[in-house]
């Protein structure tokens, strides 16, 4: 296995103390601002059912939800592209500048999904509005990984890495409980008729509310990025000198991008259609789910920092939750209830979030400093766009196809086996003092 050395000198950072005043403030504006965007992104798939009710009306209830999730698929495929502008224009420009863009843009989408008018009012043209809002929003979060996770790692020593990063994973894990949370309350207080006329645009205005104090905190943070370390051409510096381990880190994170949007996100959807549970209570496995992520995303970075290797890490996590997989949904599935559901999802999200700030380090520490957010942003954006956003597509297309309730936990087995095999040929840098 090969090892690469790490650059010695990557940012004024690298000197600060573990866990210095600039990297907690850093950590919170990166942290709120990254909860809210993907609250913003991922609230879409708590009301996905409800969306494909109003805005793609079919005869077959699995062929609106089909085209509900094939939306929500649509954000993904803008992520590349996302990746491309504002993961390079994060290496040119900063990771200040570049952050405080990719929130104004996903303000732009959520305005078009929360106001956007249903079928029933406009037609075609309020699909549309919807099908717009979420290619905006794929387009800010694909930039937006890349630079949050460069400023995260850049703003504390080498010791405190595994700290900082592990609040990438955390603020995902708050924004799918602030969304499952909000869907929760609304499903059990409202009508039908409320939810479907006004109801299901509440999460979205929410989101609007708080998005001027990301913006805001965002504007008045400290640069990471060295100018003298940053690239003119950091696309073609990425492409021509490492264009493999960008192969190798999009396959490395197929099990933990398609298990976050099962496990956290869609299994609300499958609880209710598949072992036809309360609408209402399923969502709460999104907020245990959720939870449980922000936790376990915590520890893995203290994990981190105190272990000299990054993979072993990583690959027990992948390893301990594809053996997790197929007893854990057998189980869901032969005593169906929302108490068992509840424990099932936090065992699986347990099993591979504490393997996530590790894996996150491994793939940041292979690249320098100069092309860090766009390798990270590339590679992260290609492998939920290909994985993670076709996900609930395939499951839904599966279940509806096979009629096997196990189809969920097959397809997870599946990628998770490609992970592994991937995940070993990743080389690791050699850990070293700050």
């Amino acid at each position: 296995m090969s090892n690469v050395t790490l650059q010695t000198a990557e940012t004024p950072a690298a000197l600060r103390p573990i866990h210095s005043s600039p990297q907690i403030r850093t950590i919170a504006a990166c942290s709120i601002g990254n909860a809210l965007e993907m609250y913003d992104f991922t609230v879409y798939s708590f009301f996905a059912m409800l969306i494909g009710k109003l805005f793609f009306p079919v005869d077959s209830a699995y062929g609106s939800l089909l085209l509900a999730v094939g939306t929500f698929g649509i954000g993904f495929v803008m992520r590349p592209l996302g990746a491309l502008v504002i993961g390079s224009f994060a290496d040119r420009r900063g990771r200040k500048a570049a952050m405080t863009l990719t929130i104004a843009l996903m303000v732009g989408g959520t305005l078009c999904i929360a106001f956007a008018p249903t079928y029933a009012t406009a037609g075609t043209l309020g699909t549309l509005v919807i099908v717009f809002g979420r290619m905006l929003q794929g387009f800010s979060l694909g930039g937006e990984i890349g630079a949050s996770t460069a400023m995260l790692m850049e703003s504390g020593s080498f010791g405190s890495r595994g700290f900082g990063i592990g609040w990438q994973g955390a603020s995902q894990g708050c924004a799918a409980v602030l969304g499952a949370l909000s869907g929760a309350v609304l499903y059990a207080s409202l009508s039908s008729s409320a939810l479907e006329s006004w109801g299901w645009r509440m999460p979205f205005l929410l989101g609007l509310l708080i998005a001027p104090v990301g913006l805001y905190i965002r504007t008045h943070l400290d640069e990471t990025l060295d100018g003298d370390a940053a690239e003119s051409h950091p696309l073609t510096t990425l492409f021509t000198e490492h264009g493999s381990k960008i192969v190798r880190g999009v396959l490395s994170i197929v099990a933990g991008t398609v298990g976050m949007y099962l496990v956290v996100f869609f299994m609300p959807t499958y609880l209710v259609r598949v072992l036809h549970l309360s609408t209402s209570l399923s969502l709460m496995a999104g907020c245990v789910s959720g939870a449980t992520m922000t936790v376990m995303c915590l520890v893995s970075g203290l994990i981190a920092d105190r272990t000299v290797s990054r993979k072993p890490i990583a690959l027990a996590s992948v390893v301990l939750t594809t053996l997790l997989i197929y007893p854990a949904f057998w189980a869901m599935n032969m005593h169906p209830s929302i108490p068992l559901a509840l424990v099932v999802v936090a065992i699986v999200t347990a099993a591979s979030s504490f393997g996530s700030a590790p894996m996150l380090l491994l793939l940041m520490e292979m690249f320098p400093a100069s092309v860090r957010a766009s390798g990270l942003s590339v590679i992260y954006s290609i492998g939920v766009a290909l994985f993670g956003g076709s996900a609930q597509f395939i499951v839904t297309w599966l279940l509806a196809k096979t009629g096997n309730p196990m189809s969920l936990a097959l397809y997870m087995i599946a990628c998770g086996i490609v992970t592994v095999c991937a995940m070993s040929s990743l080389p690791e840098p050699r850990k070293r003092a700050s």
